[in-house]
């Protein structure tokens, strides 16, 4: 394209995982083999939370939430990128990379928002068990997911509109396997320092708002724990919190590396890694730590087994 003219971008070009022709066809394997266990596992623990009485409570009511957004941003990622793996011609029209961008981040904010509501509910439910019916009220917790619902819809709207106001004509080729802000903003030949800012600062505020919540719940919540007398309470106490742990270390230490690293270590390539880890992998082993670790998950999971024997 002339740069002169400044021709806008209708369409780019996603360079994907890697241009090695050998490996194309392993990898769609691998990532399709990832993908389907996702759909099942997070389709499954959504389905077993909604027919099963007993998992309506307020902590299983977050967790249906986090699957439903580990479902649709793996969805909105990992399609295209299997595409990528067999097309010969990789490319994504500007709108649907500007749709497929506004998903991902709308997903993203929820799912760091959702991991801190869930700090809270579990810090409500061994601080307050007394009150916690009560404070945990079916309303508020329809109001805590709309509202983890309605700033990342504020937020994805703004960053995308950002992103995409601005004008690609130096070249259309992104380096990377999906829409993501960083590649985008390096293809600009606008003043990108607004986009920018509105990513550091949206960055942050959803890292640091979810990490102080998480931290803060769970200092009360040791608190309370050591003060438990019997060792078996203890354990039954802190077992009900170990799976939502394991779900915030990998998210939460995915995002602070990406956000954290050395300058002086960043590459595209060394940054599509943990690009893959967060939006392939986590939400195929979110299901799988709360149903290994949760035996009330377990439990119906054996009940729905037994009724499908039954009937057949």
């Amino acid at each position: 394209m002339e740069e002169g003219n400044h021709s806008e971008t209708t369409e780019f070009i996603l360079s994907g995982l890697t241009d090695h022709p050998k490996l194309q066809a392993p990898l769609f394997a691998l990532f399709l083999l990832i993908y389907v266990i996702t759909l099942v596992g997070n389709g499954g623990m959504i389905l077993l939370i909604t027919t099963d009485s007993r998992l309506h409570t307020p902590m299983y009511f977050f967790l249906r939430n986090l699957s439903f957004s580990d479902l649709c941003y793996s969805s909105v990622i990992v399609p295209e990128m299997l595409h990528i793996f067999l097309a010969k011609r990789k490319s994504i029209s500007r709108t649907a990379c500007a749709v497929q961008m506004y998903f991902f981040l709308h997903c993203v904010d929820i799912e760091s928002l959702l991991l801190a509501v869930m700090a809270y509910d579990r810090y409500v439910a061994i601080c307050n068990p007394l009150l916690y019916t009560v404070i945990m009220s079916r309303q508020r917790c329809n109001l805590l997911v709309a509202g983890v619902c309605a700033v990342g819809l504020v937020d994805s709207v703004t960053l995308t509109c950002s992103i995409f106001q601005l004008s690609f004509c130096s070249s259309n080729i992104i380096q990377h396997f999906f829409c993501d802000c960083s590649p985008l903003l390096v293809l600009s030949c606008s003043d990108t320092r607004t986009s920018e800012i509105l990513i550091f600062v949206s960055t942050c505020c959803s890292i640091v708002i979810s990490l102080v919540t998480i931290l803060v719940s769970y200092i009360c919540i040791f608190s309370t724990i050591l003060r438990i007398r019997s060792a078996e309470g203890r354990y039954k106490a802190f077992s009900t919190c170990a799976s939502h742990l394991c779900a915030v270390g990998m998210f939460h230490g995915t995002q602070l590396y990406i956000c954290f690293r050395p300058i002086s270590s960043y590459s595209v390539e060394m940054d599509k890694i943990p690009s893959v880890f967060y939006t392939v992998v986590i939400p195929m082993l979110n299901p799988l730590i709360y149903s290994l670790r949760n035996r009330e998950v377990k439990d119906a999971v054996r009940k729905a087994k037994n009724k499908l024997l039954t009937k057949s």
